[in-house]
Order: structure tokens, then sequence, then C-alpha cells
């Protein structure tokens, strides 16, 4: 039997705790360590993000460069070296991040502590952005390189970005530590493949190949013997697309296992040096090879041609990329459910996305990104360009206020060699808020102005659900202590609509539940109704149950309605009188003989719900024996 209060609860739970409502769903106060991550784990379930960045990362900053020709593509690895910098900074900034905020949510956790609550928003708001248009931009990503391989299927590229996603999703629910294993090799795979790549190319005096490029047009500006500052820092933020799924990590510490922070921060730290291992050894190769950047052709292909020739490794480099690009994805699935976790116990997102299943998995949060992500996939129809003009603005925005907020902690805490860690903080925020400006300007008409439009609506959304718990938890005077219980006279009203099996139970359990029960019957104008309605009057006086029959009339054929009005009637001449309402429901043994039921009770449990305050009780009858 439930219990369901009409109107004086909020999704089970008061509005304005710290704890998620109850929904039977039981989380053990250890979690057994088999669900949380190694770090190992941890790097194959929330750095493929960051790893699969390699493969468009240099290619920006190459596309940029090449509107200078080849002086230009001079500049290759200095923009990845200053790249680099800034992930080394990135790197030690959110592994500090990760030890003084073990319970995960990076940015937002920083700027809650340290800038205020506003700013905690926008960081906030920036990382889901991120989140989402980053399993979108991944997705497309790697179904646009499995079209470019098979261009028989790129008719049907929406439907297997949907696959892909539903993939994705479905490791996820299963657990976070179920996603790392399947992980795992894909990404062993390819930092194996992008390192061997790099050293083979090494000892290569010039390229093996050149057979991926042959035939394709090329993109190389002409006539540029001059690169200009607002070029470098055009390369430089284009190239910073790679540093999208560092904070990853720190967002998701409570994901690990015990200690959590310390394997977080061993996580962090590999990232760091693959990732920057692989962009500063790509960089080489481009120069070591002249690459020019063609049409139709990515960099990372060329540069596997020219290491390895066009054969066998050059197809594996290209099938785990593509793999690779399609799977990170599943970085946003570890860190976004742990951050709508935080903000729902701080009363910014429904306390639902705060429940864990039985696999330490925040489901809610898991389904809710699968769904919008889906959405972003039909809109921009498959297509990767149509995403990456949204894409790292709001990463880079995340960063600027976690490193301006640790800034913060640092000249509060004072530890030693605080001076020194402020110094790195803040450079990073300089860099990382001259290249949020910097890619919001030149993307701004590419769509970037949906990203500056959709931050304040989201923090505003935010505010909204924040004084709507406020408003309701003061209703229900939360955080002071109630006055004594009080036992009033309590009226059960049962609705019927024949004799049965399920009649007898129903008024039994409400004359233990009432001082008083009334039976409830719909009664209908039409002709074959009031044959039904007298002969449910005269079987109930020959039954004699001692609980009064009332008829309620309706003129129409709805159930739930009439209900409803006797209920608030009695409710207003009884005011001192507490009112339950009690709804038989048979419960069939299979699922599918429950399409079978007239759903009667729901329809009545909801308009009563809805019209009314009494209390609602729902008596399951559950069929054990099988239908012939």
């Amino acid at each position: 039997m439930a219990i369901h209060r009409g109107k004086t609860t909020a999704a089970g739970q008061a509005p304005g705790t710290e704890e998620p409502p109850d929904t039977g769903v039981r989380t053990p106060p250890e979690a057994p360590d088999r669900h949380r991550l190694t770090a190992l784990q941890g790097l194959a379930a929330l750095s493929l993000d960051a790893m699969a960045s390699v493969a468009y990362g240099p290619e920006s900053i190459v596309l940029v460069l090449a509107a200078a020709g080849a002086y230009g593509l001079g500049f290759t690895l200095p923009v990845t070296l200053a790249i680099a910098a800034l992930l080394a900074v990135l790197v030690a900034s959110y592994r500090q991040v990760i030890a003084a905020f073990p319970d995960g949510g990076g940015s937002y956790a920083v700027a809650k502590k340290h800038l205020g609550r506003r700013t905690s928003l926008v960081a906030a708001a920036s990382l889901i952005l991120d989140y989402v248009l980053n399993v979108a931009v991944s997705v497309t990503a790697g179904v646009a390189a499995l079209t470019s391989a098979f261009p028989e299927l790129y008719g049907e590229r929406v439907w297997i970005c949907l696959g892909v996603l539903v993939l994705v999703t479905a490791v996820n629910l299963r657990g976070v530590v179920d996603s790392a294993k399947a992980f795992l090799v894909p990404t062993a795979v390819f930092v194996g493949s992008i390192l061997a790549m790099v050293v083979v190319g090494l000892f290569r005096d010039g390229p093996v190949s050149t057979a991926s490029a042959a035939g394709h047009a090329s993109a190389l500006g002409e006539g540029a013997t001059t690169v200009g500052a607002l070029l470098l820092l055009k390369a430089f933020a284009a190239g910073c697309s790679a540093l999208t799924g560092v904070e990853a990590v720190a967002n998701a510490v409570p994901s690990f296992r015990a200690p959590a922070a310390r394997r977080a921060q061993r996580t962090e730290v590999a990232l760091g040096a693959l990732l920057g291992v692989m962009l500063i050894g790509l960089s080489v190769l481009i120069g070591r090879f002249h690459l020019q950047p063609v049409e139709g052709v990515t960099v990372l292909a060329q540069l596997a041609d020219a290491s390895f020739g066009h054969n066998a490794a050059f197809y594996v480099v290209q099938f785990a990329t593509m793999v690779l690009l399609a799977l990170a994805a599943n970085t946003s699935f570890g860190g976004l459910p742990v951050l709508m976790s935080l903000l729902a116990r701080d009363n910014y997102l429904p306390h639902v996305f705060a429940l864990k299943a039985d696999r330490q998995v925040h489901r809610h949060g898991v389904v809710w990104l699968a769904l919008v992500s889906g959405a972003l996939l039909v809109f921009s129809g498959g297509d990767t360009n149509t995403l990456v003009p949204l894409f790292a603005i709001g990463v880079f925005v995340g960063f600027t206020i976690c490193q301006v907020g640790m800034v913060r902690h640092w000249n509060g805490e004072r530890p030693k060699g605080w001076q020194a860690k402020a110094v790195l903080n803040g450079f990073g925020a300089v860099l990382t808020g001259v290249s949020a400006i910097v890619v919001t300007a030149t993307k701004f008409a590419e769509g970037a102005w949906l990203i500056v439009l959709a931050l304040p609506l989201i923090v505003l959304a935010f505010e909204k659900i924040h004084r709507a718990y406020g408003q309701i938890g003061e209703r229900l005077e939360l955080g002071r202590i109630p006055q004594p219980p009080q036992r009033s006279r309590s009226l059960v009203v049962v609705p019927v609509s024949g004799l049965s099996r399920l009649t007898c139970q129903a008024l039994t359990a409400a004359r233990s539940l009432g001082d008083e029960v009334l039976a409830v019957t719909v009664t209908h104008p039409a002709p074959e109704d009031r044959q039904a309605a007298e002969a449910l009057r005269r079987d109930w006086e020959l039954w004699k149950p001692g609980v009064e029959l009332v008829e309620v009339s309706s003129d129409t054929r709805s159930l739930g309605r009439p209900v409803s009005a006797y209920v608030r009637e009695l409710t207003q001449a009884l005011p001192d009188t507490q009112v339950t309402v009690l709804i038989p429901e048979t419960e069939p043994a299979h699922l599918w003989q429950r399409m079978l039921q007239n759903q009667r009770g729901s329809v009545v449990a909801h308009a009563v719900r809805r019209d009314t305050d009494a209390v609602i009780c729902r008596l399951r009858f559950r069929i054990t024996a099988d239908v012939r």
C-alpha cells in the first residue's frame, strides 16, 4: 500500500534539505569499491574527450595558420607548446582542486566557496553546456570518420549517431566501472597507435606516403610572409579545443575508489602527460613532414600516412580514431551526472538528479544527458561542423572561473609556497580568459551567440528552481521544531464499482485505518448504467458490509472528477477530520497483463491529488495465478 499526501509534499521530500527524496532505491552507507574506479579505469572512463581531442586539436591550429601560407605553418609547434604549457597549468590547478574539493564539482565547487553563488552557477551552466555539446560533437565526429571510410552510409548518419548514443548510454546505465572496462581497450589502442606513429615518424627523413592527400585540393594560403598577433591568438584559441575534458576528473572525484582524491590526482597527471606528449609529438611531425592541410582529409590521417605508409597500420590509426571519437562522449556521462547531483543537493536542480541506483549510477542524470544530446544530434542532422562553433566556449569559461577561484583559495588559506601557486593559477586564468574571449568573438556569427544566450538562461533556471524549493520549504517550516502530532478523527473513502474479493479487502483495510468508512460509486444516466447501479445497490444491501454506499451522479462518463468533487465537499464540511481516499487496484502476475487493466485507479488518484488535500492510499491486490 503506497500512501501519498496531496499538495503538501514535494517529490516525496521536503525541499530545502540536503538529502534527496526517497524513491525506494537503497544505497549502502559505504558503496562497494567494485562499483568505483581505479586510476587506470578513471583514465579510460573520464579522459576519452581529452584523448580524442588530439584528432582535431592540431588540425584546428594548422587550418588557422594555413591562412598565412607555408610561413604560417612554421608556427604550429610554438603555438602547440603554448597550449601544452597551459595544459600543464590546468593539470596542476585541477590536481589542487581535487585535493581541496574531494566531493567533486570542479569549477562549480571552487566558485561556490570562493567566488559566490552567482559565479558558481555560471560555472555550472558552462560545464553543463560543454558536457552536452561534447556528447553531440564526439558522436558526430566519430560517425563522420566512419562515413568517410564508407560513403554509402552517409545518408544514414543521423540514425548511426543515435545508435552510438544509445550504446554509450546503455553502458553507463550499468555503472561507471562497466563503462571504464568497456572503453579501456579502445583507449589503449588509440594512445598506443598515436605514440607509435610519433616515434616512427621521428625516425623518418620524409613522408613514407602521401596517398591519402593525393587528388585533394590544398587549403594553404599563398603570398603571406608575416604572421600577426591576431592570427596567432586565433590559432591558440582554436588549438585549445584539445583541452576540453581536462576538468572531467575533478568533477567526478566521488566515482573513484578510496583514497578517491589521490587516485583522481594520479589520473589527472597521467591524462595531462599523455595528452601533452601526443600534442607536441604530432606538431613536431607536422613540421618535420612539411604537412599542408587539404580538403576532405584530416591532418591525423596524413600524419599516419606519412609515418606508417598507406598500409594496415594506417587503417588501425583511422579505426582507433573513429572508435575513440565516437566513445569520447563517455567523459560527459562520467562527469555531468555527478555535477548535476551536487546542484540538486544545493536545490538548484530537481532532487531526483541526486539519486543513485544500486551500481552507484546517477541514472536520471545519465538519461537526461542522453535525451538532450539526442535532440542536438537530430537538430544538427549529424553534422559536426554545425556543432563545433558552439563547442569549447563553455569549458573556457569554466577554466577561467576555476583558476580565479583557486587564486582566492590560496590567498585565503596561505599554505607554504602559496604565492607561487597563486601566480600559476592567475597566469592560467589570464590565458583561458583570453582564449574564451577570442573563441567567442571569432565564432560568434557561426553560432557561438547561442551559448552566450544560453548561459544566462540556464542560470535563471537555477535561480527559479532554488526559489521554488525555498518557498515550499518555508511553507513546510523546515528547520523548525513542529508542534506535537495530534490524533484527529479519520474518514476513509473507498471508490467501488462492483462487489468482489478486492472490494472486501479494500473495506477491511479502510476499517482498520479510519474511524468511519464510506464507499462511493459513480453513476451515469444511461439506461445500461442505471441497471448496473441498481444491481450494485441491491447486492450491497444483501451483503451488508456495515459500510454506507454513497452514489455520486455524473452526467458524463468521467470518473475522477466526480470522486474528487465529493471528497472536496467532505473536507470542507468536516475541517477537523482527516479524509483518506483508499483506491483498490489489481496487480497482475505478468507485465503484459497490465495492459489489460482499465487504469481507473490511476484516474481517480490523479484527480484527487490535483483537486484536494486528502491522503491517497492505493491498495494493491496481487494476482499470482496465471490468466488462462
